[in-house]
Parts: C-alpha cells; sequence; structure tokens
C-alpha cells in the first residue's frame, strides 16, 4: 500500500463565513486557525497548505472574557529605541477591531513560510458586510 501525498495544484479551496458577533475571541479564533491550517479536511498534510480561506465578520462584537478588556496589553515596536507602544485591549477594539481577531487567529498559525500563506487565506470585517458573495461562503458555528 502506497502513501497518497495530494498535490496543491487541484486543490478545491471552499470559503467559510464566521459570525463572531457575541462569540468568544478564543473560540473564533481557533476555529479560524484549524480550517485555515486544513486539519477539517482528510487530506491535512502537516508540510502543505490544504486549508480553506475563511471570512470572519462582525469582529467589532467580539467577545472577551473576563478582566481582558482592561488587562489585556497588544505591544508592537517601531524599530526605534524605547519605540515600544502598548495598547489596552478596550483601546485597539475601539480603534482597530479587525486587528484583535487577526493577532488572535495569527497567533495560532505555524510560525514559519507555510503559516504566512496560510494568514493569507483570512479576511476579517468588522462589520456584517463583506465582498465576497461571489465566492459563495458557507456558514459556519463556532460552538
Amino acid at each position: 500500500m502506497k502513501t497518497v501525498i495530494p498535490s496543491t495544484d487541484g486543490m478545491v479551496r471552499n470559503w467559510h463565513l464566521i459570525d463572531a458577533e457575541g462569540e468568544v475571541l478564543g473560540r473564533v479564533a481557533s476555529k479560524a486557525a484549524m480550517v485555515l491550517m486544513g486539519k477539517t479536511k482528510p487530506i491535512y498534510t502537516p508540510f502543505l497548505d490544504t486549508g480553506d480561506h475563511v471570512i470572519v465578520v462582525n469582529a467589532d462584537k467580539v467577545r472577551l472574557t473576563g478582566r481582558k478588556e482592561e488587562q489585556k496589553i497588544y505591544r508592537r515596536h517601531s524599530g526605534y529605541p524605547g519605540g515600544l507602544i502598548e495598547t489596552q485591549a478596550r483601546t485597539v477594539r475601539q480603534t482597530r477591531p479587525v486587528r484583535l481577531v487577526e493577532e488572535a487567529i495569527q497567533g495560532m498559525l505555524p510560525k514559519t513560510k507555510l503559516g504566512k500563506q496560510m494568514y493569507r487565506k483570512l479576511k476579517v470585517y468588522a462589520g456584517p458586510k463583506h465582498p465576497h458573495q461571489a465566492q459563495k461562503p458557507v456558514a459556519m458555528a463556532v460552538k
């Protein structure tokens, strides 16, 4: 019996829609990361990108549990000495709500070139509208 390795040439990539309204951030992120990596498919291969596209809408209405609104810190660096910028989750939600979901999902993907390739299939929108109706995304439940 031979081991079959799938090729990415003829691979069919489906589109999935996740509505994050009222859902916990970590649960949305883990579900999206699993689909992006392809772990929900029987042809999953760790060294190939076998995942599907994911659209996350209502990112501004995602729920943080506990006291994460005040305690969770998002950090970025300008590249200059002393250029560390720290922002609370509450401020990030008000200014760039998409960043909450994007960083949570990106942190669950592999930290390699393959992970960056998977991350490019993610589309996150703050509101309920998205421009991907032509791809006929299938709604996916988080629970």
